[in-house]
């Protein structure tokens, strides 16, 4: 994994919709960082998302990535479902119009600029990475932080 960003990300939701939160770690070599934010009003769905949309958006430069998720949803998304949405313009097979769209859409594109591995995860089973990134994201809906670096 040598010159890989290693990037765990999770989010936290406390109802659903409801307050949520997310957070992740990046890894690069001997450098680590930790970022986590909050929202109001969402779902669990777009707080996974917006995690991996946040850890990827802190990358400076084109880069190798291994990113870790306990989410099936993005997991399922960007490995299956995205292929078919785009070339249906964002709609799903019943022909309507896909959740979470704008964070789809964000997601594609730094799925294209950068070379990303995505692995999942079994969340809440000892996973020291997936461990961090979800103390983060409920970090952050107990601090109602807006975005921070931990």
């Amino acid at each position: 994994m040598k010159d890989k960003v290693i990037i765990y990300t999770d989010g936290a939701c406390k109802g659903n919709p409801g307050v949520g939160g997310w957070g992740a770690i990046l890894s690069y070599k001997e450098e680590s960082k930790k970022i986590y934010g909050y929202e109001e009003d969402t779902t669990n769905n777009r707080m996974e998302l917006t995690a991996a949309i946040q850890a990827l958006g802190t990358l400076k430069f084109k880069s190798k990535v291994i990113l870790h998720t306990d989410s099936k949803y993005l997991m399922d998304g960007i490995n299956e479902w995205i292929k078919v949405w785009k070339e249906n313009d964002w709609r799903t097979s019943n022909k309507k119009l896909v959740k979470n769209k704008d964070l789809w859409e964000d997601i594609d594109k730094f799925n294209q600029f950068h070379d990303i591995e995505w692995k999942w995860v079994k969340g809440h089973s000892g996973d020291i990475g997936n461990e961090t990134a979800d103390e983060l994201a409920n970090k952050a809906i107990i601090n109602k932080a807006e975005k921070k670096n931990a």
